[in-house]
């Protein structure tokens, strides 16, 4: 019991110590057009994720610093995520971590609103998905679906935007005499290098790699390669063929 208490003391003593800190270095990055209000309103919304995180952080593989939860969200099989420093999951978000190679976050990665990273089923069930890998200073927006079945990697300073999907595997099809639900799945994995722009209600199925300073225009859906440092949009031609 001694114990116990001392260590639920220390936990209190860390944690104040790094919402004090945080407080601190937060009212003086904030915009400085704003006024003391909105900054109080702005840190204590922070304060608050930062204070989940706090105890969401004792629970996964790895943690390499604070860790901001906001509510409602969703973080399942921890011993398979590793996060880095000042990472973020926004509301709502759900994190499933049940994977083969783990899913890892660098420093500085924030996770929007209603965000779903989901490797394999909830009830592991079938395959177990490979996992997922996003780079420092990189940002995943709103309501976006990342289905690490296969493996995912993103690079640093990668921007996503809204309303995004990223498909690592691919039904097969190809016997006219099964189902497809029993023809099983393939998964080739898709990489996301440095510094590319994704924009918003993009699509990115398996197989895709996109190279460094790429950007993807909104509504793009990418079957193929991107080369580095080019501009890639697809408006969707609509094409109808048949399958057998």
């Amino acid at each position: 019991m001694v114990a116990w208490a001392d260590s639920r003391k220390g936990l209190r003593l860390s944690t104040r110590k790094i919402v004090s800190k945080f407080w601190g270095d937060l009212m003086s990055r904030i915009n400085a057009d704003l006024g003391r209000h909105a900054k109080i309103q702005i840190v204590l919304a922070a304060c608050h994720k930062l204070l989940r995180g706090s105890f969401r952080r004792l629970f996964l593989r790895k943690s390499g610093g604070a860790l901001f939860v906001g509510k409602q969200v969703t973080v399942k099989n921890g011993q398979f995520i590793e996060v880095g420093a000042k990472v973020k999951f926004e509301d709502y978000a759900e994190i499933q971590g049940l994977s083969t190679d783990l899913l890892i976050f660098g420093d500085y990665v924030t996770i929007g609103r209603a965000t779903q990273i989901r490797p394999s089923s909830y009830y592991g069930v079938g395959q177990i998905g490979k996992g997922f890998r996003i780079g420092s200073h990189s940002s995943i927006g709103p309501n976006s679906y990342i289905g690490c079945a296969g493996m995912i990697e993103i690079g640093n300073d990668v921007l996503i935007g809204p309303h995004v999907t990223i498909i690592a595997e691919n039904h097969k099809f190809s016997d006219s005499a099964v189902d497809i639900k029993f023809q099983g799945v393939a998964q080739k994995g898709v990489t996301i290098e440095d510094n590319v722009w994704i924009g918003a209600n993009v699509t990115i199925l398996d197989g895709v790699t996109i190279g460094s300073g790429a950007v993807i225009g909104a509504t793009t859906l990418v079957t193929k390669d991107v080369p580095a440092n080019t501009i890639y949009i697809n408006k969707r031609n609509v094409q109808v063929k048949a399958r057998i």
